[in-house]
């Protein structure tokens, strides 16, 4: 059985709150009069768009922003994929996860959602999540959470071109909220978007998702789905460090890229967020990557080790100066190097 669990979301609503409905009783997709859709192996995630503020108008929704590794869970007749968002199967990294998803009131199923470990506070955190994961290698989660926002397919439904009001229906009856298991509902937050956003950064949350609530599931970052943080944090290619023999793992500071179109352009680099086992753990994975010259234009580095770019570090930045370059960054962990997806790009925000 699922272990009861910290309350997911005690910042924001009233976790004691009522379920809205009762959970749906298991249905055979295989019953011949009825019209299915074939269940895609695979689906695009759709994307939330990088804007300053939060929009207006009654068509908007809002949600927390979470802070963890975003996964599809497909949920089959015999079995359960939990997939990334590059489309990698993790399902052996989330036990409870799969676990979970099985003994849910549901025959065919695919929900998008986010994988998370909270602190104390009930907050998402990165670090705990890398942490509860081993580092990489693929080692298996106990403590991470399934954070469901939406429903892609059900019973036999493909439910892509359903508007988002009706996917959430679906979904919440299928994952009731307040709920305290290992999948649990990312609930939908009335308020006013700036108030909701002062508040999610007064309790030191990452910021907050809007989503249309008219639109139906588009692949891709298309503004459907917009995110507005209050601290900036993404993924950067780690390109290089700079060695120094008073900080851990002698690594003075980690030399980041992001994207631009096709290329991959030098950002400026990061010498702060790092304990002990995680600077280990980047210096053991950079020396198997060490090549003689940059893979981008660093400009002159003393004391530099370059590296093939493809570990990609979370990283939380307070601003860009003039030239393209993180101000105040600080490392958060490594994601997967194997989900391109995850580094910054440009047309994000410029």
């Amino acid at each position: 059985m699922t272990k009861p669990r910290k309350p997911s979301q005690p910042l924001l609503g009233d976790v004691d709150a009522p379920i809205r409905s009762k959970a749906r009783r298991r249905r055979d997709p295989a019953q011949p009069h009825l019209l299915l859709d074939p269940m895609p192996a695979r689906i695009d995630p759709c994307l939330a768009l990088l804007k300053p503020r939060p929009p207006k108008g009654p068509q908007w929704t809002f949600e927390v922003k979470w802070d963890g590794y975003r996964l599809a869970v497909h949920i089959e007749q015999s079995r359960v994929r939990i997939l990334t968002r590059g489309g990698h199967d993790w399902t052996h990294r989330f036990p409870a996860i799969k676990q979970a998803a099985a003994w849910l009131p549901v025959g065919t199923a695919i929900l998008d959602g986010e994988a998370v470990v909270l602190d104390e506070q009930g907050r998402s955190d990165f670090g705990l999540l890398q942490q509860s994961l081993g580092g990489r290698g693929g080692k298996m989660s106990s403590d991470a959470i399934f954070m469901a926002f939406d429903l892609l397919y059900f019973d036999g439904h493909d439910l892509r071109n359903s508007e988002l009001e009706m996917r959430r229906h679906l979904l919440e009856e299928l994952v009731p909220a307040g709920g305290q298991g290992d999948i649990r509902l990312s609930e939908e937050i009335e308020a006013d978007g700036d108030a909701l956003l002062r508040l999610a950064c007064e309790h030191d949350l990452e910021g907050i998702i809007a989503k249309d609530r008219d639109s139906t599931y588009r692949s891709g970052r298309l503004g459907d789905w917009l995110k507005i943080k209050c601290i900036q944090s993404d993924g950067f290619a780690i390109v290089g460090y700079e060695k120094s023999t008073a900080s851990f793992g002698s690594i003075g500071r980690l030399l980041l890229a992001a994207r631009k179109g096709d290329q991959l352009v030098y950002v400026g680099g990061v010498g702060t967020g790092f304990n002990e086992r995680s600077a280990n753990e980047l210096r053991k994975q950079m020396d198997k990557r060490i090549i003689g010259k940059s893979a981008v234009d660093t400009g002159r580095k003393q004391n530099a080790v370059f590296v093939r770019p493809d570990l990609v570090a979370e990283i939380e930045y307070r601003a860009w100066t003039h030239d393209g370059k993180l101000r105040h960054a600080s490392y958060k962990g490594l994601r997967e190097a194997a989900d391109q997806l995850a580094v910054y790009e440009f047309d994000d925000i410029r």
